[in-house]
């Protein structure tokens, strides 16, 4: 039987405010635990809850980026549920009355094709404190750090058909909020996570199959993987005469498997009721407006200008707009240096192998935009060569100079383009190399030009790498032609 995979997911985006959405507590990341939760945050009695008018702002931009109908009235609703890290007995959430609606995100596929992803709608809501298992000794610690932290939660269709999908579209989702500025998108911090739900049916059935649950997964790689282990589990359960139980479950990536939590053989009965101490949030036209207008470039938008006005391949432009720490760092490379496809390849090429060798991010390059730059300049007018660029590109990797023309003076890579002296050392070559002169003149004439990188390789060796490459070649092949 042929089986068709569905998947959903629900991703929780961190919002960057510096404060709380219900408190004045800071969400700074890495402070020592139960520093930063205040009397709100711990559902002292006799405390009131404010909303956080910068997530609202952030809420709705994200609406906005995906095409979504914004609720000009939204409502906040009491999840009630007991659990360590929920001091309060309930997380304030947005069940009946969320302010994003539906949208649409586009996803681009691995053959270069797009595919239009539905958003169900996106709901404000408190993160939950983190409860810690580690170095208690059969107990449980409790850090409320993170209680009250925004969090906007953004719920798709299930119109993903393999992991391969599922990860593209979580991949648009951080792009979306990292370009708009409203979550920093870091999922090793937890800034983002996600729950996927994965059920699979027989082809052409309409009616889904039973799903499961998979809880904060917390990278682009563990959703492949999860959702790669899953699927199988289900179909072989299925094909072995067995049925799917409706359950949450957890992926353990050290195990690469999924690992059951609990059954929901029925819905959880949180007794969703409206928020007694928060108002309806109304918003007027006027206000979506106003931040529909500031909204930045975003990523397609971007896309399309690299690949129309700066002439890249739809590959390049994909790849260049992905992040916005990408596609800011080229814009400044190109702007300086003016040539886009010398810096698309440079940033793509030498600059992107080694923040990977190193493990490093956009930001934290050792080499800047506008060095980078500076040093495509030396390339285009011929300063130096090919190779001599990327000796100048690791000198300043290395901080072994200020920029570019430092790196040059100081180790000697100033490209030879003297017409005499590139001729006097090609002489030299030939005159040292007889048996390989006369190769080449015994040579047929389609096949010696194979044979003159030998002489060029000489050329270069001896002038320490230094010579213009075209030049060598153009006056090698008429010298060495004279020869025949």
């Amino acid at each position: 039987m042929q089986w068709e995979t569905v998947i959903g997911l629900e991703v929780h985006v961190q919002l960057a405010t510096r404060s709380k959405i219900f408190s004045g507590a800071s969400t700074a990341f890495g402070a020592e635990p139960n520093t930063q939760a205040c009397a709100v945050d711990l559902g002292l009695p006799g405390v009131l809850p404010v909303l956080n008018e910068a997530a609202v702002a952030m809420a709705v931009k994200f609406g906005l980026a995906v095409h979504a109908e914004i609720a000009e009235v939204s409502v906040f609703d009491r999840k009630n549920y007991f659990y360590p890290d929920l001091p309060k007995g309930y997380q304030t959430s947005q069940m009946y009355q969320p302010i994003v609606g539906p949208g649409v995100v586009e996803i681009t596929l691995e053959d270069g094709t797009t595919k239009p992803i539905r958003v169900h709608h996106a709901h404000l809501e408190e993160d939950a404190g983190k409860s810690l298992h580690e170095d208690f000794h059969g107990m449980t610690g409790v850090d409320l750090n993170r209680a009250g932290t925004p969090l906007l939660e953004i719920v798709s269709e299930p119109d993903m058909r393999s992991a391969k999908e599922a990860a593209a579209y979580l991949k648009a989702i951080h792009s979306i909020v990292t370009y708009l500025g409203i979550s920093d998108g870091n999922m090793a911090e937890g800034s983002m996570r996600c729950d996927v739900n994965v059920s699979v049916r027989p082809k052409g059935q309409e009616a889904f199959g039973t799903r499961a649950e998979i809880k904060n997964v917390n990278s682009f790689r563990f959703v492949e993987r999860a959702i790669a282990y899953e699927v199988e589990r289900q179909v072989e359960l299925l094909e072995d005469g067995g049925q799917v139980v409706q359950e949450t479950r957890l992926y353990d990536p050290e195990r690469d498997e999924t690992r059951s939590m609990r059954t929901k053989e029925e819905a959880n009965d949180y007794r969703y009721f409206p928020c007694p101490d928060l108002l309806p949030v109304v918003l007027d036209q006027a206000y979506i407006d106003h931040l529909r207008d500031n909204l930045p470039e975003l990523p397609a938008d971007k896309r399309a200008r690299f690949e129309h006005e700066l002439g890249l391949s739809a590959y390049d432009a994909s790849v260049l707009s992905a992040t916005r720490e990408m596609a800011d760092y080229f814009e400044e490379v190109k702007e300086v240096c003016g040539d886009a496809k010398q810096a698309a390849n440079w940033v793509q090429g030498e600059l992107a192998g080694a923040l990977n060798r190193e493990g490093l991010a956009m930001a934290d390059s050792p080499v800047s935009a506008r060095q980078l730059g500076e040093l495509l300049v030396r390339v285009l007018d011929d300063t130096i060569n090919g190779k001599a660029a990327k000796q100048v590109f690791q000198a300043l990797w290395n901080g072994q100079g200020a920029n570019a023309d430092d790196v040059i003076e100081a180790q000697g890579l100033k490209q030879v383009t003297d017409t005499g002296a590139i001729e006097a050392m090609i002489d030299q070559v030939i005159a040292d190399s007889p048996a390989q002169v006369a190769q080449y003149r015994d040579a047929e004439p389609d096949k010696r030009g194979k044979m003159i990188g030998y002489f060029v390789g000489q050329v270069m060796k001896a002038s320490r790498g230094t010579a213009n490459p075209q030049q060598v070649n153009q006056l090698l092949k008429q010298k060495l032609d004279a020869l025949c």
